[in-house]
């Protein structure tokens, strides 16, 4: 039996994620997607919000930017983040991380 969804339990949030963040902020012309998915990946590293980065990696990949490029955004903000963050990141970089991002 598969969990059911965590936005299932917010409809509102759910909503808001599918119309505001991506329907329109992703949508602005200001930024390119490529580039948003950068600053996504940075930002969630960053912020220690591991279990959101398996999605945005595959989002990242789906926007132009490659694994090896995704490792080398790790590798970087390992300074700036800490090697822990780092290393966490890395765990949800991995080749099966990214089958898994692409099937949510």
């Amino acid at each position: 039996m598969s969990k059911p969804h965590p936005m299932a339990a917010a409809p509102e949030l759910a909503r808001l994620t599918d119309e505001v963040l991506f329907g329109q902020v992703w949508e602005r012309p200001q930024l390119g997607k490529r580039d948003r998915s950068l600053i996504t990946v940075a930002a969630l590293m960053a912020m220690g919000c591991g279990e959101q980065l398996p999605i945005h990696f595959a989002k990242a990949l789906e926007n132009g930017i490659s694994h090896e490029e995704l490792a080398e955004v790790v590798t970087h903000l390992a300074f700036y983040a800490g090697w822990p963050a780092a290393h966490s990141a890395l765990l949800r970089l991995s080749p099966e991380a990214d089958a898994a991002g692409r099937e949510r």
